[in-house]
């Protein structure tokens, strides 16, 4: 049977106290089932929003999508972690990353590790979350039992072994890190690839001694437009897979494009191919989502 569909939104700009309580509400309003924050500079600080966004709304989870852990203590990072579980009730899902934007490093004086050290921080901090949050001594204490649960953004192989030995949640970048001097950090990887990506998360976790279904498996759709001028559209996210077809993009999760059916029927299709079912969008797709997640509503 498959898994019933999750619809995310990643809140990215504050204007005003105002402004970000009605854009939580509204998203609410909309059916969103989880408000998510991500964690980059110049963007808000995800708890503190998290924890606003939890006052004025009522049924969405909240979630970081997801921390860049170079930015944070394991020890420090479980007291946040703790706090915000609490003051929101336990409806926090904890979404971690190894980071990928060296200039925010740079910003921030921070050092900016090679892959390997970017994991092995990632790792450590996961094994240093799950003993703190779960130790029943410590304070403070998460609302959950015996943690939130742990969303695990990434791609490569490492990374997905400990997503397989820890998330409840994998999220798929369907990304590699770009030659420093491209464009963009990010490059898209073919939709034959992501398949792969996702069948090696499943043998992973099959290795772990875990049941390759109890992980439920997100996508970060990047663009989402009501058009019939579909090929057209694709065109906009070359940049990001120079590599790739029309026809490739076109099959990618990351490219959400034609009427609100048409759109409602490509989700279903990616949960058959890749087996996501937590979708996430960018704010300024919010609105332009809706009509999908009204298509969709208890499938």
């Amino acid at each position: 049977m498959a898994r019933p569909f999750r619809f995310g939104v990643n809140l990215l700009t504050l204007e005003s106290a105002p402004a970000w309580r009605e854009k939580c509400r509204r998203a609410e309003r909309l059916g969103y089932d989880v408000l998510l924050a991500p964690d980059h500079l110049g963007m808000p600080a995800p708890f503190a929003a998290l924890m606003a966004a939890a006052e004025v709304t009522e049924r969405p989870r909240l979630g970081t999508f997801v921390l860049n852990l170079g930015f944070w203590n394991p020890a420090l990072l479980a007291r946040e972690v703790a706090t915000c579980d609490a003051l929101t009730g336990g409806r926090l899902e904890l979404g971690l990353g190894a980071g990928y934007v060296k200039a925010e490093h740079d910003s921030a004086g921070l050092p900016f590790g090679s892959p390997r050290e970017r994991v092995d921080h990632l790792e450590h901090t996961v094994r240093e979350l799950e003993r703190l949050l779960t130790d029943p001594d410590q304070r403070p204490r998460p609302a959950q039992t015996p943690r939130p649960p742990l969303v695990l953004g990434g791609n490569g192989d490492r990374l997905l072994r400990v997503a397989a030995r820890h998330a409840e949640i994998a999220a798929f970048t369907g990304a590699v890190q770009a030659p420093d001097d491209a464009p963009v950090p990010l490059k898209m990887i073919s939709p034959e690839a992501l398949e792969e990506r996702v069948a090696a998360f499943r043998r992973f976790t099959a290795e772990a001694g875990r049941d390759p279904e109890s992980t439920e498996l997100n996508y970060l759709i990047q663009k989402v437009e009501n058009t019939g001028d579909l090929r057209a559209k694709t065109r906009e996210l070359q940049q990001y897979a120079p590599d790739l077809t029309e026809e490739q993009l076109l099959e990618h999760p990351a490219l959400l494009l034609g009427s609100p059916k048409e759109m409602a029927d490509r989700l279903r299709a990616h949960r058959e191919r890749f087996g996501f079912s937590y979708f996430a969008v960018l704010e300024h797709h919010m609105e332009a989502f809706a009509p999908v997640i009204e298509e969709l509503h208890g499938a």
